[in-house]
């Protein structure tokens, strides 16, 4: 699934604005790097900062206030490999902060995610860290068969897994407060750590992004709430899902579920019962209800119980609904109707009353 890149190879660029902001905060808060605790040996040396290692190791440096949002992009040394983040802090608070991770797509970076949701800002206001993570090949193993370009289709998980440990150890995140996101392949790969590591997790989302199938196909494994975001009119990866997708000269295109099936597959895993659907304005929203979750098993949950939910948005194609970024034409038009930023957050933060 790609993001906003032709597939013709051509020198990747941030938005000028986007640079330019990225440059002065990291000018202000610098740019560590840090040791995560699945791989003992020290990080390389950052060329544009110091290196810091050891399990007090915090990206930022003694420039970020403790009283205003900062950013800075980190880090973290995992497997062997040092892999990058950028962090978003928020304005600090009393107590440990959610966290919500979230996954760029198919030949994009960490930054034109943060241009294209927006995240940092919404979550910033509901007092929550954002962390970008920057995916190998600038894509993820979002699904489980390997592949030439991703021999261990395992590595992303245990990075991301390790990103989050780190992430409560350094930035005091809430370990029972702990979302996913991503667009596209990221959106998948946000789905993929949702079906596999149902406990790491208080929520997924993902917005044009499906379940792979097929060979390289991930099951949910356990309840936890999710809610799928996609276009209906999608002409990069069909609404319908892709059983057969076309070979791809850079990288395997995997098979995927369509998305009510993608969302379905969570719903049975979590025990629920018949959805419910509704036509809202540009949008149809279809709900289930989930009768189990982390806290009870196998046990009745409440009748306020969390929920996965399905948001098949009209007229949209292949895009971030309420994104201020202008996609390629070939991806289809981005709807106005739905802010799908906002909408996840408050899917995120409302808790056991979705």
């Amino acid at each position: 699934m790609r993001s906003f890149r032709d597939p013709t190879p051509r020198p990747r660029r941030w938005p000028g604005a986007l640079a330019l902001g990225l440059v002065l905060s990291l000018s202000l808060s610098g740019c560590a790097t840090e040791t995560g605790r699945p791989d003992a040996s020290p990080p390389a040396p950052s060329a544009s900062g110091p290196s810091a290692s050891g399990p007090s190791a915090t990206p930022g440096g003694s420039a970020t206030a403790s009283t205003t949002a900062s950013e800075v992009r980190a880090r973290l040394r995992v497997d062997g490999h040092t892999r990058q983040y950028l962090l978003h802090r928020p304005p600090a608070a009393d107590g440990p902060r959610p966290l919500v991770v979230a996954f760029h797509g198919r030949g994009s970076d960490a930054a034109e995610l943060r241009e294209q949701s927006a995240l940092e800002r919404a979550a910033g206001a509901r007092g929550m860290l954002v962390a970008y993570p920057e995916g190998l090949g600038h894509g993820w193993g979002a699904g489980t068969r390997a592949t030439r370009e991703r021999p261990d289709p395992d590595r992303d998980v245990r990075f991301t897994e390790a990103l989050i440990e780190h992430l409560v150890r350094t930035e005091r995140a809430d370990p029972g407060r702990v979302y996913v996101a991503g667009f596209s392949n990221g959106g998948s790969m946000a789905l993929r750590m949702a079906a596999q590591r149902p406990g790491l997790l208080a929520g997924a989302a993902s917005v044009s992004g499906q379940l792979p199938a097929g060979d390289a196909a991930v099951k949910p494994t356990g309840p936890v709430p999710v809610m799928v975001v996609y276009g209906a009119d999608d002409p990069v990866r069909p609404l319908a899902g892709w059983p057969s997708p076309p070979p791809d000269p850079e990288e395997p295109i995997l098979p995927s579920l369509s998305a009510r099936d993608s969302a379905a597959a969570f719903a049975a895993a979590g025990g629920a019962g018949k959805p419910v659907t509704e036509t809202e304005q540009g949008y149809d929203r279809t709900v289930w209800r989930l009768r189990k979750t982390p806290a009870t098993g196998d046990a009745p949950a409440p009748d306020d119980a969390p929920t996965v939910q399905l948001l098949v948005v009209h007229g949209a194609g292949h895009t971030w609904p309420g994104s201020s970024l202008t996609p390629p034409k070939s991806f289809g038009p981005t709807s106005r109707a739905l802010d799908a930023t906002g909408t996840i957050l408050d899917f995120f933060a409302a808790g056991p009353n979705r």
